[in-house]
């Protein structure tokens, strides 16, 4: 089996199990990550973080969004512009949300785009070493990419629940590893920059 077949063959197995977590669990399991990390996460006043509006089965991240807001962050989205390219719109309170491609909604055309400092990473699955599985589209290892072809070096935490974790993902060249992993169960790092 190639690496490419069993990273899919792994997304599919752990966005199943994702997705057998009952509703209400995983309410209780999200605003179980923003205790983790509301303070945990170390940033400055007007740090640009950017987070997601859940889609499909993945955790709220709005109670964690909410405290890094609170605490002086700038808040932003991904926005799909093609099958290629997705950017980090403003989230500003009280502004419009519209259906921003794949399934999922943000701020409109209108809003600032932002390049992020810290960035939420969703995900299918993610091994112990910090290495993670996305959802296939590649759209993140590209933003990611072209932040650093910026001269900017985002710090990545990667969302998932605990039934997400995997003994190892097959890493390839091209794979960016994540700073650390929130999950319902803590906050765990894999660089020193957090705290």
């Amino acid at each position: 089996m190639t690496a490419r077949e069993l990273k899919a063959q792994l997304r599919t197995e752990r966005l199943s199990a994702r997705d057998a977590i009952p509703v209400e669990e995983r309410v209780s399991k999200s605003l179980a990550m923003a205790d983790h990390a509301g303070e945990a996460v170390g940033f400055a006043p007007g740090t640009i973080v950017s987070g997601f509006l859940p889609i499909r089965s993945e955790a709220d991240l709005r109670p964690l969004m909410a405290r890094f807001a609170a605490r002086g962050a700038r808040l932003c989205v991904p926005a799909i512009l093609d099958k290629q390219t997705i950017v980090f719109r403003e989230l500003a309170e009280g502004a419009p949300l519209v259906a921003t491609g794949f399934g999922t909604v943000g701020p409109a055309e209108d809003a600032a785009i932002l390049d992020p400092e810290i960035m939420l990473v969703p995900l299918s699955a993610f091994d112990i070493r910090g290495h993670r599985i996305g959802y296939g589209a590649g759209h993140y290892d590209r933003a990611i990419s072209r932040l650093r072809e910026k001269g900017l070096h985002p710090k990545l935490i990667g969302i998932a629940f605990d039934c997400q974790e995997v003994a190892h993902v097959p890493d390839e060249p091209h794979d960016i590893s994540l700073d650390a992993i929130l999950t319902e169960s803590g906050l765990r790092f894999f660089a020193s920059w957090i705290g």
